[in-house]
């Protein structure tokens, strides 16, 4: 049975799953619907077109649902999609989507550290960190595990891919391939994300043929196609280099520098 405070407002229509607590001061809307086992701390506000999963635990003053910051919104029925165990730091906001794509997505298992803002249309993956006060603008695809600092730009459209680690402060209006360190100003790629790659089991051969894939697209002088044909030509294939391959390919705002 959920525990609902007697100050805490739930429209009628709302549907909540068992075992959910919702503290004082939280506001859920009409067209809600919110699963099993779900912790909303004080002052949480759920509006119209709000989609939540499992166990998620949401801090005061979240807002997820409203309406998108986008002035060709029309009003249609969109929606704001959570999935399972995710944590929802304090003052983070989450819009819901317009009718480029009709939906925010953030997968399961994220941190999304405080003030940080989640645009309209996003996607965000699974087992990503996104900290304080990053802003992520419309229609960016965050892939799974990427963990990007505090304090984070993000353009519109920008893919960010997995495996990345993205420093503090970084600005980048290019997309930012897997598997790597990008930071500075402007912002630049610098390195593979070693660390990151190890702890998650990552081994010494496939992290030297990761390595090996961003020498040959990182030359200098050359043509992204002709990068692209040497790492096919040089290094193993395996899912990890087909995913850069596919990555670099499909980039539409060019990948960083």
């Amino acid at each position: 049975m959920s525990q609902i405070s007697p100050l805490a407002f739930v429209h009628e229509e709302a549907v909540i799953g068992k075992d959910c607590e919702i503290g004082p001061f939280c506001y859920i809307d009409k067209n809600v619907v919110i699963g099993d086992g779900n912790k909303l701390m004080n002052s949480v506000t759920l509006l119209s077109g709000t989609r939540m999963g499992n166990h998620n635990v949401v801090f005061p003053g979240a807002v997820i649902g409203a309406i998108p910051q986008d002035l060709k919104f029309q009003g249609e029925e969109t929606t704001a999609e959570i999935g399972d165990h995710n944590t929802i730091r304090e003052n983070v906001t989450i819009n819901r989507g317009t009718a480029a794509k009709g939906r925010t997505v953030v997968g399961s298992n994220n941190l999304l550290m405080e003030g940080m803002h989640v645009a309209h249309d996003v996607e965000v993956g699974n087992g990503c960190i996104i900290g304080n006060s990053t802003k992520i603008a419309g229609e960016v695809v965050v892939d799974d595990f990427a963990i990007i600092s505090a304090n984070v730009l993000i353009h519109q459209f920008c893919h960010i891919g997995s495996y990345v680690m993205v420093g503090g402060g970084t600005r980048t209006g290019q997309d930012i391939p897997p598997y790597v360190m990008a930071a500075r100003e402007p912002v630049a790629y610098c390195g593979l994300n070693l660390v990151g790659l190890r702890r998650r089991g990552f081994s010494p051969e496939l992290i030297d043929n990761i390595h090996n894939t961003y020498r040959l697209l990182y030359q200098r002088g050359k043509l992204r196609e002709e990068c692209l044909a040497e790492v096919r030509e040089q290094v193993p294939s395996s899912p990890e280099i087909d995913y850069i391959l596919d990555f670099v390919t499909n980039s539409k705002r060019g990948i960083i520098k």
